[in-house]
C-alpha cells in the first residue's frame, strides 16, 4: 500500500473528488446526498480488493454529518476493511474535507460502516472470488 504522509495516519484516500457549484444544496453547501454516493464508491473501491465481480451496497450504518462541505473544497473518503466474510465484506469510510488541495485545514465530514456484497448477473448472493487477500 502506498503511503501518503500528507493525510491522517499516512493512508491514501480511496477517492478525492473537489466539489463544485452543480454539488450544491438549496442551503448552499454540498448535497448529502453527494457525500453519500462517495462514500458508497470509495467502499466498493475498497471491496473490489477481496472480488472481482459485481458488488451492491446492502447496508450503510447511520450516517451523521458533522460539518459542511463547500464549493472548492476537495473532499477525501479513507477506507479500512472492518470483515471479510464469505460472500460480503464490510468497510469502515471516513470522509474528510478541505478547503484546498494540500491545505492542513481537514475536518472530518462524517463516517460510516458499508456492507457490499458479491452478486451474480441475476442478482443472487456467490462467494467472493478472493477471500481473505488483499
Amino acid at each position: 500500500m502506498t503511503n501518503c504522509p500528507e493525510f491522517p495516519e499516512g493512508r491514501c484516500p480511496a477517492i478525492r473528488v473537489v466539489m463544485m457549484p452543480k454539488d450544491t444544496n438549496a442551503a448552499g453547501t454540498i448535497f448529502g446526498g453527494l457525500i453519500l454516493s462517495h462514500i458508497d464508491l470509495a467502499a466498493a473501491v475498497e471491496s473490489h480488493k477481496y472480488h472481482t465481480g459485481k458488488l451492491v451496497t446492502v447496508a450503510m450504518d447511520e450516517i451523521v454529518f458533522r460539518e459542511p462541505v463547500h464549493v472548492g473544497d476537495v473532499v477525501s473518503c479513507f477506507t479500512k476493511t472492518q470483515r471479510v466474510g464469505h460472500k460480503s465484506v464490510r468497510v469502515d469510510v471516513e470522509v474528510w474535507s478541505e478547503s484546498s488541495f494540500g491545505s492542513d485545514n481537514r475536518r472530518l465530514v462524517t463516517e460510516a460502516e458499508v456492507t457490499m456484497v458479491a452478486v451474480d448477473e441475476e442478482g443472487q448472493s456467490i462467494p467472493l472470488s478472493k477471500v481473505g487477500t488483499e
